[in-house]
């Protein structure tokens, strides 16, 4: 019940921020114009990219767009600062688990942005262009479940980075190459499957492919059957992995504080 209620209260919390949601709804929009137009452009010159049609390609777009916010492509800044000030010294003390906590925290924000900044882009992405989206609830459903998992996986790998801190001077610039990775490899410039030869091989193995590629593939139909278990299982497989390690890391780190403490 603990991190149910860290789930509502961050939601809350990242609800107050009216201004700043409506702002990010219209910058998300505006880009899905301007990436959008890009691809017909380039699709109308290679029907078929990558295995996706035009609408599938467009669908690709708004998808990105209404899952970046949840996604989240940056660092756990607040997380990190506590590290830095030595304020977590009072969280690692706490009757709670800090991985959980502040996943806990990610899941209400990511809810919050679903909601704020994910449904509207797609609306009007679905309204300005025509998009492969399903007409199935059950889709939606596996949909749903896929951001989850990915949301899951973009906090895993954002919470090593953030725990580096305990490390490190200055985490900055490692954040920096996460989060360029994670705009690269994502899907989030261009879908995995376009890339050339092995790279494309490569890349949707990695774990930013369960963020953004995943899902919009799920989305538009172009994982059905089996190859939308395997990408449900890819995506759960990933979330295990990273957070295990996370879980060692924080253990190292908690050994840190106690011994410099003591």
């Amino acid at each position: 019940m603990l991190y149910v209620a860290v789930v509502a209260g961050s939601f809350r919390r990242y609800a107050t921020y009216r201004v700043a949601t409506a702002a990010g709804v219209v910058t998300n929009t505006a880009f899905g114009f301007i990436i959008a137009y890009t691809y017909l452009a380039l699709w109308s010159q290679r029907p078929h990219l990558g295995g996706y049609d035009r609408a599938q390609a467009l669908t690709f777009v708004w998808a990105g767009q209404a899952l970046f916010a949840l996604i989240a492509y940056g660092g756990l800044d607040e997380l990190q600062d506590r590290i830095r000030s030595g304020d977590v010294a009072v969280d690692l003390y706490r009757p709670a688990d800090l991985q959980l906590w502040w996943l806990a925290i990610e899941l209400g924000r990511s809810g919050l942005q679903l909601i704020g900044r994910g449904v509207v882009p797609m609306a009007v992405g679905a309204l300005a262009f025509p998009l492969a989206l399903p007409g199935s609830v059950l889709t939606w459903g596996w949909f749903l479940l896929s951001v989850v998992l990915g949301v899951v996986v973009s906090f895993a790998l954002r919470y090593l980075v953030a725990l580096a801190s305990f490390w490190l001077l200055d985490s900055s610039g490692l954040a920096m190459v996460s989060t360029l990775s994670c705009m690269f490899f994502s899907g989030l410039v261009l879908p995995l499957r376009v890339f050339p030869g092995a790279l494309a091989d490569l890349a949707q193995l990695l774990p930013w492919a369960a963020l953004l590629q995943v899902p919009a593939d799920v989305l538009m139909g172009a994982r059905t059957g089996g190859a939308l278990l395997r990408g449900l299982a890819f995506q759960a497989a990933w979330a295990a992995a990273l957070l295990a390690l996370g879980r060692l890391v924080q253990s190292a780190a908690t050994r840190k504080v106690v011994v410099q403490g003591g």
